[in-house]
């Protein structure tokens, strides 16, 4: 199986994007009638716009990526099923959501199903660390992984972000997988995703013609997620940690600063470094050509922590993209001087 993989995987991208694309326009109408996205004082968009693009890019994905892993018969076929099911759950959630805002507490139930069905059924050696109870360690994955989710749909308020932030991750996941740091059925679901993001990108660019929405953002969060705790689970957590350290950064520290101010965090708002840097003179497509410049640098600083031996080098390689993560909020934060398109929104 191992030889075929990068085979595998290069087929799994096609035929997501492939497929992804053509939903994703043969929805549009559709989303144009039931689900439209109105500005708002807290949008990064200045015309109503349809959302629900993910009920592409998300059936795109499960359904290469569960059509090849069933044709094929790649190994640890159990979880990944699991993986996909929840999924197509969270999706539903977040379509409902899309449709008809559910209530937080309701939401985050929901949520924590989905997660809590993909940790507790993997195997009982996939472990992080084996210093504390298997119980403990799946609950705190569990809450990280319920974090990751709603951060990737946090970040999802600028045309093109998501993909800017899933295809690198997603794409070095399949890269990391044939070099065999993750299973083979992971780097097919990450290939796949991969694909169906890239299909649904030329729809997205500013100004963009569609919106993920909810029914997207989630189930790409919590994919990502599976992916890099995959790689944790490999014993590689520089690149698990390396991998998504922009939007762990940003979401952190907005969040912390609302609850700090004592403002309903739980609320949509526009104070993520992202969303300052438009109001702060930065065009949409220099805050996301930033961002994705970031996430290439950190790839490719994730990929030398798979292959270097030493801890030091190793530390040093997360400071340093810490710092170039720093670096990028401190001059989102900051209002430009060059002001040639004072807002940047769409």
């Amino acid at each position: 199986m191992a030889n075929f993989q990068p085979l595998l995987a290069l087929a799994a991208a096609m035929l997501a994007a492939l497929l992804s694309s053509v939903l994703t326009w043969a929805i549009r109408p559709l989303m144009l009638r039931h689900a439209l996205a109105k500005p708002n004082a807290r949008s990064s968009h200045r015309i109503p716009t349809p959302q629900g693009a993910g009920i592409a890019v998300i059936s795109a994905t499960v359904i290469v990526a569960g059509g090849l892993m069933a044709v094929t018969g790649a190994a640890s076929v159990k979880l990944p099923a699991i993986v996909l099911a929840s999924t197509l759950f969270l999706a539903a959630v977040g379509f409902a959501d899309d449709l008809r805002s559910i209530p937080v507490l309701q939401r985050l139930l929901l949520q924590a199903m989905a997660v809590s069905a993909v940790v507790f059924t993997a195997p009982d050696e996939s472990r992080l660390f084996y210093t504390f109870p298997l119980w403990i360690e799946r609950s705190l994955v569990l809450l990280a992984g319920l974090w990751f989710v709603n951060l990737v749909n946090f970040m999802d308020g600028l045309d093109l972000m998501t993909a800017a932030e899933a295809v690198p991750i997603s794409a070095v996941i399949v890269l990391l997988g044939w070099l065999g740091e993750v299973p083979t059925s992971t780097t097919i679901v990450s290939a796949a995703l991969c694909g169906a993001v890239l299909g649904f990108a030329p729809f997205n660019r500013p100004v963009a013609r569609i919106f993920l929405g909810d029914v997207g953002s989630l189930p790409i969060g919590l994919l990502l997620g599976w992916g890099l705790l995959q790689l944790a689970w490999h014993q590689q957590f520089a690149a698990a940690l390396l991998l998504p350290m922009y939007y762990l950064t940003d979401a952190t520290v907005t969040l912390a600063r609302r609850i700090f101010k004592r403002e309903p965090f739980w609320t949509a708002h526009r104070s993520h470094f992202y969303q300052r840097a438009t109001d702060n003179g930065f065009t949409v497509w220099r805050v996301v050509a930033e961002v994705f410049a970031l996430n290439v640098l950190l790839a490719g600083l994730a990929i030398a922590t798979t292959i270097i031996q030493s801890f030091v080098v190793v530390l040093l390689l997360v400071a340093t993209g810490l710092i170039a993560v720093l670096l990028t909020l401190h001059r989102f934060s900051r209002r430009r001087r060059d002001l040639s398109n004072p807002s940047g929104n769409v």
